[in-house]
């Protein structure tokens, strides 16, 4: 099952995801991997920690992955995030050029890659990186409610 290769990559996203609160930030981890599985980037959200409203999980981990390879361009690359991204974010999968887009829980609110819109999926753009859903996802949507009960005094919805 193609879900079991992004195993090892999304647990190490939700590591980065629960660095997260302690800065107030959403618990969302990415990571980026390239073609032999290595690691090559890493990020959470960083939004409330640095007054950046950038400060994605997949952006943080884009820039760490083109700073650590050189280049913008991150062929043969895989992001994998906790949530799925949102327009901002899904945009940046494209323009960076990845591969695919690995991710856990969808967001219904927000989401870019199936639940709103379907960015990296559009026939108008030069790069349509392939799409896997789902990927630990009762686990990365079981981090993101405790924060929200916990922060917000609501689930997430």
């Amino acid at each position: 099952m193609q879900h079991d290769l992004w195993l090892t990559p999304m647990r190490v996203a939700l590591d980065e995801a629960r660095a997260a609160p302690g800065t107030g930030d959403v618990p969302v981890g990415a990571v980026v991997v390239d073609r032999d599985g290595e690691l090559v980037g890493r990020g959470h959200n960083v939004r409330e920690a640095t007054a950046d409203p950038t400060g994605h999980a997949e952006i943080v981990a884009l820039r760490d992955a083109a700073t650590r390879r050189g280049e913008w361009r991150l062929d043969g690359c895989t992001l994998v995030v906790t949530l799925e991204p949102c327009t901002m974010c899904a945009g940046a999968a494209v323009l960076s050029r990845v591969d695919r887009v690995v991710f856990g829980a969808f967001d219904p609110k927000a989401g870019a890659v199936g639940s709103l819109w379907d960015v990296v999926r559009d026939r108008r753009l030069n790069h349509r990186p392939e799409v896997v859903t789902g990927v630990l996802a009762d686990e990365a949507a079981t981090l993101l409610g405790g924060f929200f009960v916990t922060h917000r005094g609501t689930p997430a919805e």
